[in-house]
């Protein structure tokens, strides 16, 4: 049995929306590695308490953190503080024993108006952590979806849709389709407050330095200045070199980092 958390950064509104891409991030390990990366998790934490005074059971919020809103500008956490966090973090996600998959669904490249971007983004998503571990050939291979409250109608809906009716592009015939139903995904999404789970916050982060990454390298549009005062893109693709060995490359193979990335352009 496998165990996804699934969190997104940017909002999955279309053809009205406040973000111009919906990032949807995906977390999967064995259950029977939970136990070793929650400690580690815990262990860094704990880290993260003794170097810069960050409370263990404070939840893990990137963009506030990087842009100093509420509840971290009480700490007064400089922005070179903020920056060695981010990186701290990284580094602690590297020596997990988990598999990441990032889904970019780029707003602007969008033709039809009744484009659903959650709808598209978590199919993919599942697609590729089913393609994943179909390969390990094992009866034990079955996962399930963890998730918060906010969009879990949503998720439920498609994921049941997609274990009965799946429609695959094949590359051997481009413009056809052909049917392969999910089957390794179980049960409904289950639905957990992030601040109750140090792996959606893990999601939450590499969410966000992934959206941050989209924004220039899909649209080559600006952060907001807050962020361009912790961060910059040269940092953000360090970020992503570090937790390189953790990220599933082969879900795109047209980016370095297996970033997911539709509709084309």
């Amino acid at each position: 049995m496998f165990i996804s958390y699934f969190d997104e950064s940017g909002d999955d509104g279309f053809p009205q929306y406040s973000s111009p891409i919906f990032l949807l991030t995906s977390i999967y390990m064995p259950h029977t590695k939970w136990k070793d990366n929650y400690n580690r998790i815990y262990e860094g934490r704990k880290e993260l308490k003794d170097k810069y005074g960050f409370p263990i059971k404070l939840e893990f919020h990137t963009k506030h953190l990087l842009t100093n809103k509420n509840p971290y500008r009480s700490y007064r956490w400089s922005d070179s503080q903020r920056h060695d966090i981010i990186f701290d973090l990284f580094q602690l996600i590297s020596e997990l024993d988990i598999r990441i998959i990032n889904v970019a669904i780029i707003k602007e490249n969008i033709k039809k108006e009744d484009y659903s971007v959650l709808d598209r983004a978590l199919t993919y998503n599942i697609q590729r952590i089913e393609n994943d571990l179909s390969k390990l050939n094992s009866p034990d291979t079955n996962f399930l979806i963890i998730t918060d409250e906010g969009r879990i109608g949503k998720m439920r809906k498609t994921s049941r849709k997609i274990q009965r009716f799946n429609l695959i592009p094949s590359k051997i015939y481009p413009g056809t389709v052909y049917q392969e139903n999910i089957r390794l995904f179980i049960e409904d999404p289950l639905a957990k407050e992030s601040d109750e789970s140090y792996f959606l916050q893990i999601a939450d982060l590499v969410s966000y330095i992934t959206y941050l990454y989209s924004i220039k390298k899909f649209i080559n549009k600006e952060w907001a200045n807050r962020v361009k005062n912790v961060l910059s893109m040269e940092d953000v693709i360090l970020l992503l070199n570090t937790i390189k060995p953790r990220l599933n490359c082969k879900a795109a193979m047209d980016n370095e980092f297996g970033i997911v990335n539709y509709p084309k352009r």
